[in-house]
């Protein structure tokens, strides 16, 4: 089995999160593919999924620029994974990036010695 089709990569490609993963990635020699969020969002069965494997406190990207725009309103109406979902399919851009998926391994932002464990099973 390829790497690339075993590994999947969910971002946007001008995060520079996303590009710093992207280069790591390269530089092991690990092929992947890229699912850009901007022109492919994830729809709600997707992110839920996400979710539930990660957690939603984990998934929600409350640091990133598009939370912070967002209005109190709707920042204060997320409580739980339903509502963290909901907020998410509205705007991706809210999502930690990059996520990763991996067979049954989940990697929610970029962490290199996190990253480097857990593609050792690659190896």
């Amino acid at each position: 089995m390829s790497t690339a089709s075993a590994l999947k990569v969910y971002g946007i490609a001008n995060c520079d999160t996303v590009k710093r993963a992207r280069q790591w990635l390269q530089e092991q020699g690990l092929g992947y593919e890229f699912v850009d969020f901007k022109k492919t969002p994830p729809d709600a069965r997707q992110i839920g999924v996400w979710a539930n494997a990660a957690g939603w406190e984990v998934l929600l990207n409350r640091r990133g620029t598009t939370w912070r725009k967002l209005d109190a309103a709707t920042q204060s109406a997320v409580r739980d994974a339903a509502s963290a979902v909901d907020v998410l399919v509205q705007h991706p851009s809210a999502i930690k990036r990059p996520v990763v998926e991996m067979g049954d391994v989940l990697l929610v932002g970029f962490g290199e010695s996190a990253w480097r464990e857990a593609f050792s099973v690659l190896r």
